[in-house]
């Protein structure tokens, strides 16, 4: 049963992404906007099944980070909203042409970007990535089937039925946003064996969702298994920066992959920063893993060995480590980190331009938050994931990640000898 009804999806899907593959950019974002006014049209509908999935979720346990990101409210409705007319604003990639080279026998080479096809998304309490992948497959010519966790399938659902509806006024086919019905494993993992009909996975959850799909795809996945994001402050930062920084990226919203995992601070500034940072960390209540070294400037913290560094907390919690130089906080960033986000503070251009250089993660940052490290916040519009996997796009993944580039041939007749 599962086997059928995932080959079913699957091709729908596929003669769907066909209808969309070549609409006008005029066409799509007359569309999407009718999706983002369908939204706003059933907000009060959307909050009343998110009430039902955020009581089920509690029942079950769910832990504080889950509980916020499956969350909505007017606020975070608006915001899918939107997020939507903000990809109406972007520049439609399909079709975008370049020349790559002419040849001594005359044939002109160029590349010319084109739609993946189908993208599966599976993603466990996000609700809002119903709306997102929706609007930024569609924008980019592909069909998309969402596959969403039970704690959020209900509220995916209702939030499917407002792009549906969308699709419906503007005569296109509802199977290019598909939700599907059931949260069964055994579903998903069928899924995952349909190379014939989708061409690229993206995972969206914990590490065990993101390593059981990476194990049973038979389709290229899309990785990115946590965001352990450091900050290091440099023996030459400044100070308020600095804690400015520190505090937004740990305590303004705590379940979300770019938010800061571990705080790295050099030993010539430590004595200064320190006591500054542990007053305004505690006063947020958040609390602290810390080396041998960072501990006596905290009340009572947690101090954890060496490889206890490189958890992803989600939560109110730090590691703090004290480095003697710039180079071996590389060295426990490059150990530790989990090449999503890495930011330094620093008012030395040098140090800056070499952490940017040679730090290996997806965004790398001088003298801003970690919290920037986001699809809307880095001008992509929505995203629909953050890749660290190096695949065909690295970091955030807006329109163009969701697109590939063909070779086109013009000649006058030429034929190979």
């Amino acid at each position: 049963m599962s086997t059928q009804l995932a080959k079913q999806i699957s091709k729908r899907a596929a003669v769907a992404a066909r209808a969309v593959a070549n609409l006008s950019e005029a066409k799509k974002n007359q569309v999407l906007q009718r999706m983002a006014d369908a939204i706003r049209a059933a907000k009060s509908t959307i909050l009343a099944v998110n009430e039902k999935d955020m009581a089920a979720g509690k029942e079950k346990g769910l832990s504080e980070a889950m509980l916020d990101r499956l969350q909505l409210n007017d606020e975070r409705i608006e915001g899918m909203a939107s997020a939507i007319e903000e990809i109406i604003e972007l520049s439609d990639p399909v079709g975008e042409r370049k020349h790559f080279e002419t040849r001594p026998n005359g044939i002109q080479v160029d590349k010319m970007r084109i739609p993946l096809g189908v993208i599966c998304m599976i993603y466990e309490a996000r609700p809002n990535v119903t709306a997102d992948a929706g609007a930024l497959c569609f924008k980019s010519g592909n069909a998309v089937i969402l596959r969403c966790g039970r704690e959020a399938i209900e509220t995916s659902k209702a939030i499917a039925d407002a792009l549906h509806q969308a699709l419906r006024d503007s005569e296109l086919p509802e199977d290019v946003i598909t939700v599907v019905p059931s949260p069964d494993r055994d579903l998903m993992t069928e899924l995952l064996k349909q190379d014939k009909y989708i061409d690229l996975v993206i995972p969206r959850g914990g590490e065990g969702l993101i390593h059981f799909v990476s194990d049973n795809s038979k389709i290229p996945v899309i990785q990115h298994y946590k965001g352990v994001c450091h900050l290091y402050i440099d023996k030459d930062a400044d100070l308020d920066k600095a804690l400015n920084i520190l505090l937004n990226g740990k305590t303004q919203r705590t379940g979300v992959c770019n938010a800061l995992e571990g705080l790295v601070v050099h030993q010539d500034i430590a004595p200064k920063f320190l006591p500054v940072a542990a007053k305004a960390l505690a006063e947020k209540n958040v609390v602290i893993h810390s080396d041998n070294a960072s501990a006596s400037y905290f009340d009572s913290p947690d101090v954890i060995a060496e490889d206890a560094f490189g958890e992803e907390y989600l939560a109110l919690e730090i590691a703090v480590r004290t480095v003697k130089d710039f180079d071996q906080a590389l060295d426990h960033i490059h150990h530790f980190g989990s090449g999503h986000t890495e930011v330094i503070v620093t008012e030395n251009k040098e140090a800056a331009d070499r952490f940017i250089r040679e730090v290996d993660s997806a965004v790398t940052m001088a003298n801003a938050s970690s919290r920037f490290s986001d699809g809307g916040q880095l001008g992509l519009g929505a995203e629909i994931g953050i890749s660290t996997s190096k695949l065909h796009a690295y970091g955030p993944m807006g329109l163009q990640a969701l697109t590939t580039e063909k070779f086109v041939v013009t000649g006058t007749g030429q034929i190979r000898e």
